[in-house]
């Protein structure tokens, strides 16, 4: 038998190549997850979108969107290029599809980009998670719309 797993369908498109469809998915979602779950008042559009590469995974065969990452360059969000709005959709956790799309957004920025060094601003509570990809926290804990991070980073030999 199959997991849902195995009927999610990666696309990643730069932000001029995504279709009306696709951007609301991501805004839903991440607004869905960052602002009312975790009850965060915040502009999510911060110009970043615009020059960023989009992961989106899509459940099959209904096409809904159950996972996220924002993919940018060195040089926009930090000196390394870097992973952010991480995102799976609340009613898709715990089967594996964080840890899914981790790895396909690792492999994802490194075609892009290549072997640098990534960094991501990661949510404190899910620090060994990062770390199960080999990143590891580089800061001292900071707030962040009231949530507890820190800077992590994944060097190229991880």
């Amino acid at each position: 038998m199959a997991s849902i797993t195995d009927t999610v369908l990666f696309a990643c498109r730069f932000f001029a190549e995504l279709s009306a469809e696709e951007l609301y998915a991501i805004w839903k979602l991440r607004n869905q997850v960052f602002i009312v779950e975790q009850t965060c008042a915040y502009l999510d559009a911060d110009d970043k979108d615009l020059k960023a590469y989009h992961l989106m995974g899509f459940i099959m065969p209904e096409l809904q969107m159950v996972c996220y990452t924002r993919l940018l360059a060195p040089g926009i969000s930090y000196a390394e290029m870097s992973i952010g709005r991480v995102v799976v959709h609340p009613n898709f956790r715990g089967i594996g599809l964080g840890k899914m799309l981790m790895q396909k957004s690792i492999a994802t920025i490194q075609a892009i980009y290549g072997d640098g060094p990534i960094r991501i601003g990661a949510q404190l509570y899910l620090k060994q998670f990062y770390e199960s990809f080999g990143f590891r926290v580089c800061s001292e804990v900071y707030l962040e719309d009231n949530i507890p991070h820190v800077h992590m980073l994944r060097q190229i030999n991880t």
